[in-house]
């Protein structure tokens, strides 16, 4: 029986329980921070593993989710073509650790793609959709929950584009 779930896990669970979603928070031994890491936790293709990567728009300092397939690699100008009428200009940059735990309120490898302290502009990876499950982080490195991809688009109001 597993036992309970940390403080951040738990924060997930709660959120996911107060949007009406029969979905559990599982939290392993193993570290689940990296797309491979979890898969191989999981017992997934890495395909299957939603991550969650924050960036932040240069001029208004604005969090962007961008929530993509664990196999892709994030094609951050094919990302800000689907921002164009957002950034107006502004140029989009990789968001450091700090500023990550900041806007987010979680580690980066623990990132859920909901929940945020500060709601982002949330882009979600097409690819995602072709499978019937999808793994997200759960607020901590190890931490995960499953559901499926549309209704993950869903509840983390997300445009779905291309992101590779």
């Amino acid at each position: 029986m597993a036992g309970p779930l940390s403080p951040s896990a738990q924060k997930i669970q709660n959120l996911l329980n107060d949007l009406g979603q029969p979905i559990h928070v599982v939290e392993f031994a193993a570290t689940t921070r990296t797309a491979a890491e979890a898969a191989a936790v999981i017992g997934c293709d890495a395909a299957q593993i939603a991550k969650s990567i924050v960036f932040r728009t240069r001029e208004k300092n604005a969090p962007v989710l961008v929530v993509a397939s664990g196999a892709t690699r994030i094609n951050e100008a094919l990302v800000a073509k689907a921002l164009a009428d957002m950034l107006s200009g502004d140029r989009l940059l990789r968001a450091d650790p700090e500023y990550v735990r900041l806007t987010t309120g979680f580690p980066i490898g623990g990132v859920p793609p909901l929940g945020h302290a500060v709601t982002p502009v949330t882009l979600f990876d097409r690819r995602l959709l072709s499978f019937p499950t999808v793994w997200a982080a759960a607020g901590t490195p190890n931490a995960v929950f499953a559901i499926a991809p549309d209704v993950l688009a869903r509840l983390a109001g997300a445009r779905v584009v291309d992101v590779a």
